[in-house]
């Protein structure tokens, strides 16, 4: 009889391998795949990953793409090394981009300066009061931060669709769900000439940065990590239990609304119904496909932001479903927990007992 037993010790080569090992097992089921959809898996292969990045251009768009995916990954990071599960990046970039937007359409005919700063503070802290109203329920109520979380997506989904059938609905728009667009002063600049990258990779530069500080080199990231370890430790040590929780959704609100509003004042330059594809939620499998560490997270997210590029020239070139970029975003996390498990199990063979016949 086969069953699964805790390994004595975990590999840490094995913890560190595991994203490549599943990025590699994703690759082959992806082959599989295209084998029953194309005529050409290797070519269909090549149009997900290779075709995107084969010029200057498409890097850029590369890194246009992950910005947003990091910038929230990098919050979910803090986050789950306290064991605070937050799944609500996705509405709180939605909250920071419908904040964002309101305080951009003020300055749709203005020049100031301030157009652009003020648009991602407060992206900043509609992110970062989204995700503190979660932390209220957890610390005052003892709610469950993952279905609390998870739910205030959908909020907040809602009320950016509403927003922009009314209040902010562009009056010269012909009808159409959208704001106006934005003013020039409100836009982020173009970092690379003949692309649409701009400054806020520069953002996501620098959060990484400061994330690998905040949890490596100072006294507070220490407090996060032993909460995350071992809340009983935390306690006994005088950590305060519930402001770290506050803390750790706070910042990581704050960094998913800083992506929203750059997503409306960078690329998109306007607030639309669909301001995100899903780059919170992918954000989730990214933070645990880097490790939890702000270096394997920038790689993690480059590969998540390829196969969204993937998916949609996967439309465009081979007629395949917009479901294409799901499918393999699923595969990727699949095959990333089956190798966890067993790099802390292992399947053993326990001989079954045989009945005795007990004497009459």
């Amino acid at each position: 009889m086969l069953r699964l037993e805790a390994r004595p010790e975990i590999s840490t080569f094995w913890s560190y391998v595991s994203p490549i090992l599943a990025a590699v097992l994703t690759l082959i089921a992806g082959f599989m795949l295209f084998s029953a959809l194309t005529d050409d898996p290797l070519q269909a292969l090549s149009t997900f990953f290779i075709s995107p990045i084969a010029d200057a251009y498409g890097i850029s768009e590369l890194l246009l793409k992950a910005t947003p995916i990091l910038l929230c990954a990098y919050g979910l990071a803090i986050c789950y090394r306290a064991s605070v599960w937050n799944i609500g990046a996705e509405g709180q970039l939605l909250m920071g981009a419908l904040i964002g937007s309101s305080v951009a359409l003020l300055f749709v005919d203005s020049t100031s300066s301030m157009a652009m700063p003020l648009t991602l503070l407060a992206g900043v802290v509609g992110g970062t009061l989204w995700a503190g109203f979660a932390a209220m329920l957890k610390v005052q109520f003892h709610t469950n931060e993952i279905l609390t979380t998870i739910m205030m997506n959908y909020i907040a989904l809602n009320l950016l669709v509403w927003s922009v059938h009314g209040p902010l609905k562009d009056p010269n728009g012909y009808n159409f769900p959208e704001s106006a667009l934005f003013g020039d002063s409100t836009l982020m600049p173009i970092l690379w000439a003949d692309t649409r990258l701009h400054i806020g990779i520069l953002f996501a530069a620098i959060v990484m940065v400061l994330t690998w500080v905040f949890l490596r080199r100072s006294f507070v990231g220490f407090q996060i990590q032993v909460l995350g370890l071992d809340p009983s430790a935390a306690r006994m040590a005088g950590f305060k239990g519930k402001k770290l929780t506050y803390l750790v959704l706070m910042i990581s609100g704050g960094l998913a609304g800083l992506a929203g509003a750059i997503e409306v004042a960078g690329p998109i330059g306007q607030l639309v119904p669909s301001v995100s594809p899903g780059y919170g939620y992918s954000a989730i499998i990214v933070a645990f496909l880097g490790r939890l560490h702000p270096v394997g997270i920038t790689l993690a997210g480059l590969l998540m932001a390829l196969i969204f590029m993937g998916g949609e020239l996967a439309q465009i070139d081979l007629g395949l479903p917009n479901a294409i970029t799901g499918v393999f975003q699923g595969l990727l996390l699949f095959f990333l927990l089956a190798c966890d498990v067993f790099i802390r199990y292992r399947i053993v063979n326990v001989p079954k007992l045989l009945p005795t016949n007990s004497a009459s």
